[in-house]
């Protein structure tokens, strides 16, 4: 198979054509891109950023929770290695409600060997992405570049970049975030709402050591998640009220430190934050239909969940191993990637769990922030119930591995 190249500057091609085009080079895009590509997929990558700015600190300063299922996909698919031990394994889990003794703890010994997931700065996840894109010959990476037409026809996809070139491929996938030009263009309807909260976060630095735990502890305003990184180090998700959040966001540090122990205990000695404080809106959005003549969305172009259970790179990245694995064993028996048939058994694949985590994800937020006393009751006896159910406490623990349903083989740990 002829290997894609990028063009020489003395004479750029005009025309570049691949058996797949993803558009956007994010934490979506590019596991897609390398996943296919992996399968000797022609496949591009067409992203506005420069990759120099997205591997910078202050383009990204968060962290993310890869689950076990998940490390699995980026495993089997050559990204994982590059990440190293940059990964803090997270072995417990503590869910806590406010004030309450009543807790749930969830230990991985239960479930096996394995740990639940693993904390990973995005930007250490970047640097493993695009590690693996120089090993790939059958994958380009065009950024920065602006595309300014996308004509998708009954034969294939037609992209037009802003230096002239043509892109054409038989499917285009939109991993271009929760904004989505591609989905507007489909004219793919959106469901939804914006939550009255905003979420702050960032890292920071503890006296003790996690062990490894990862803590969920739920007040009034929303969900303050305690995330072990690797060191004596935390990242730190804080659901704040939207009313609340900028003046949080604009206390000195001094100021800023006391909020934050008052919310984060100290059981872990003395915290301090350390680098920068990032904050953006939180809101649910879930796509009618996931696909259109020869396109697919996934990650953020198809869902948004509020980050309550550190689920939402999660469930894109099963949007990926389920729509790469039908992509490439359509191409092998000779079949068109882009068709119609294909695309729908990707949608049908993907709705039972995007729809399932979407409304658990919104319910338990709802659940869970505010401070009434019957529903505080009511919250606080179901933790405890499921404390003392070890049947149904195992199905939630391998639900928070990704493990559970009819899975791809890449979450499986199999080679595409």
């Amino acid at each position: 198979m002829a290997k894609l190249r990028a063009p020489s500057e003395a004479g750029a091609v005009a025309r570049l054509d691949a058996d797949i085009v993803v558009l956007g080079g994010g934490l979506a895009g590019l596991p897609c891109a390398i996943a296919c590509a992996g399968a000797q997929l022609r496949t591009i990558v067409i992203d506005r950023e420069p990759p120099g700015h997205q591997l910078a600190e202050p383009f990204d300063g968060r962290s993310s929770a890869i689950a076990y299922g998940s490390q699995r996909v980026l495993d089997s698919i050559g990204v994982w290695r590059h990440v190293g031990r940059d990964a803090q394994p997270i072995l417990d889990i503590r869910v806590a409600d406010q004030g309450s003794p009543l807790f749930l703890h969830y230990d991985h010994r239960e479930v096996g060997d394995r740990p639940f997931g693993w904390i990973v700065e995005n930007r250490v996840l970047r640097q493993a992405l695009f590690r693996r894109i120089a090993e790939l010959g059958d994958l380009l990476h065009l950024a920065p570049v602006e595309p300014v037409r996308c004509d998708r026809e009954p034969a294939g996809v037609e992209i037009e970049l802003a230096d002239g070139r043509l892109v054409r491929a038989p499917l285009v996938v939109a991993a271009d975030g929760r904004n989505s030009a591609l989905r507007r263009a489909a004219g793919i309807r959106t469901f939804g709402t914006d939550y009255p909260q905003h979420a702050i976060s960032g890292t920071v630095t503890h006296e003790k050591p996690h062990h490894g735990v990862a803590v969920e502890h739920f007040l009034p305003a929303g969900p303050f998640a305690i995330l072990p990184m690797t060191g004596n180090r935390s990242s730190i998700v804080w659901t704040e009220r939207a009313a609340s959040a900028p003046a949080m966001l604009d206390l000195d540090r001094p100021a800023f430190d006391r909020e934050v122990t008052r919310r984060f205990g100290d059981f872990l000695g003395r915290v301090e934050w350390v680098g920068p404080r990032w904050s953006y809106p939180l809101q649910v959005l879930y796509a009618e239909r996931v696909i259109d003549r020869r396109l697919a969305l996934v990650g953020d172009a198809a869902h948004v969940i509020h980050p309550i259970a550190g689920q939402g790179l999660n469930l894109g990245i099963r949007d990926i191993a389920a729509l790469a694995e039908l992509v490439v064993d359509a191409h092998r028996l000779g079949l068109d990637p882009g068709a119609a048939d294909v695309l729908d058994q990707y949608q049908r694949w993907r709705r039972v769990d995007t729809l399932a985590l979407t409304a658990v994800t919104d319910g338990l937020n709802r659940l869970f922030s505010n401070d009434l006393g019957p529903l505080k009751l009511a919250r606080d006896l179901g933790l405890a119930l499921v404390q003392r159910a070890p049947p149904l406490k195992r199905l939630f623990m391998q639900h928070a591995m990704g493990v559970v349903g009819a899975l791809p083989r890449l979450v499986r740990g199999e080679a595409l």
